[in-house]
């Protein structure tokens, strides 16, 4: 015992003899920093990179508020038409070709009011005989059409309910941002009440820039399939910026490109349908076209975005302001032009009247100009089904009749109508729905089938209303 006594203290001592000589001549001298006026303090950057601006929010994006908002705002449109068609070669012969089918179809639209107002895609309800929109909570109601815009793929129906209807309100498309994330809410497949999410890929997306018809969709890599059509493409405060409409795809479901119109071009037709029965569409007046490099040297021309005027109208509201053949646009109250789909976007947000602020580049000064939107009006419109060429007639022609609606017959097409001598007459209304213009007359004869008859009712020289049923 008394020797383990010894070893216990020889090794104690042995441990405090070590540590006094690391102590003493092999520690380094510490560095202690303390906050004061003359001490710098230490700039150091953390190995976690982290940028100072960031709103942390962002970096947990919580989508089931928006998804929250607006599932109950999207509907379950179904649309039922007829066509006529063979089903065999035996039906062929024997009914002369043609066999009245009751065919069916679905997609989705946004309520977009308390009382009933509903958007959807044109080509959800084209050639509807019967509309039916089923509500997130499997009420059904039937639906009547209110108004189209077929080139922009736009329809406004309603349906009547005593009830306050969860709605989603209109965002500004105008704001959305390339990156920024979105839900697509809708339909696909019949499977109702689905959401997903993405990006924005693009905006001032052109489809068809070759066929005249320039168009400025939203891109979004959110998931739509088919029945996603007219369904609502909402940012994550919930607030509706595009209607669902298309896809690029080869096998005809997703794969990872998606198009919306943008919500200010969709609110704009909401709002001229409401107010003046179809849309009032303002123009520059101007023909052009993007910087490719054949419009660069024809015009000689050293810009790579804008839009180059190639042709100004002559009475329009740009040939008034002062635009010429060869000018740049370069922004539009403040808005940047890159290519015609960005004028044409923003410029069918806006009414005839409406003055826009034009920034041009022409040589090698920068222009701002004001110009007043002129209305684009279709003057006359060939029923080819009818055999009757129509044109919008004066008011006051009108007035002769005691109407405040429809269009005038302003030639007869064919030798069969030539016989009746049916030139200024008056067309009050077609299949039923009062036109007001030729813009109405056209939108309700290209939404028919090819095979629908067509009810014409006329006002003859003595004011007296007749209805003449032309069958196909």
């Amino acid at each position: 015992m008394k020797r383990f006594l010894n070893l216990l203290v020889v090794a104690i001592l042995a441990g405090v003899i070590t540590l006094g000589a690391y102590k003493t001549f092999l520690e380094p001298e510490a560095i202690v920093f303390t906050e004061n006026e003359t001490t710098p303090k230490t700039s150091l950057i953390p190995a976690t990179y982290t940028t100072t601006n960031l709103n942390t929010a962002d970096t947990n994006t919580d989508f089931t508020i928006a998804a929250e908002k607006t599932v109950n705002a999207v509907v379950h449109v179904k649309q039922y038409g007829i066509t006529k068609s063979p089903r065999n070669l035996m039906e062929y012969f024997r009914n002369g070709g043609t066999t009245e089918r009751r065919i069916q179809g679905a997609g989705s639209g946004v309520i977009i009011t308390e009382d009933g107002y509903i958007v959807t895609n044109n080509h959800v309800i084209d050639g509807a005989t019967d509309l039916e929109v089923t509500l997130n909570n499997n009420k059904s109601y039937k639906a009547e059409v209110i108004g189209t815009a077929p080139q922009s793929d736009i329809a406004l129906i309603k349906i009547d309910t005593n009830e306050k209807l969860t709605y989603i309100p209109f965002g500004d498309s105008n704001n959305a941002k390339i990156g920024e994330w979105v839900l697509a809410v809708g339909n696909p497949f019949n499977l109702t009440s689905t959401v997903t999410a993405g990006i924005i890929s693009a905006k001032s997306r052109d489809l068809n820039e070759y066929d005249g018809n320039f168009q400025s969709f939203i891109q979004t890599d959110a998931a739509i399939n088919p029945g996603n059509s007219g369904g609502a493409l909402v940012n994550i405060k919930g607030e509706l910026i595009g209607i669902n409409t298309a896809i690029t795809s080869q096998t005809g479901s997703y794969v990872g490109y998606a198009f919306a119109v943008p919500s200010n071009n969709t609110r704009k037709i909401v709002e001229d349908i409401l107010e003046f029965g179809d849309v009032q569409k303002g123009i520059l007046g101007i023909n052009g076209g993007n910087l490719t490099s054949e419009i660069k040297a024809k015009y000689n021309l050293n810009e790579t975005q804008g839009v180059v005027i190639t042709n100004v109208g002559e009475e329009s509201g740009a040939k008034k302001a002062g635009l010429k053949v060869g000018d740049i646009i370069k922004e539009i109250d403040g808005i940047r032009i890159k290519k015609f789909s960005d004028l044409t976007g923003y410029v069918n947000t806006k009414n005839p009247n409406d003055v826009i602020n034009v920034k041009i580049k022409r040589n090698s000064s920068e222009l701002n100009l004001p110009v007043t939107l002129s209305k684009y009006v279709i003057q006359r419109y060939n029923i080819e089904d009818v055999g009757v060429e129509v044109a919008n007639p004066n008011p006051e022609y009108l007035k002769k009749f005691n109407l405040d609606h429809g269009v005038i017959i302003s030639k007869a097409l064919s030798q069969k109508m030539q016989r009746y001598n049916l030139e200024g007459l008056i067309i009050s209304e077609i299949d039923g729905k009062k036109v007001k213009n030729v813009l109405q007359v056209k939108q309700i004869i290209e939404n028919k089938y090819p095979e629908e008859d067509i009810t014409i009712s006329l006002i003859d020289r003595d004011g007296e209303k007749r209805e003449f049923v032309f069958q196909n």
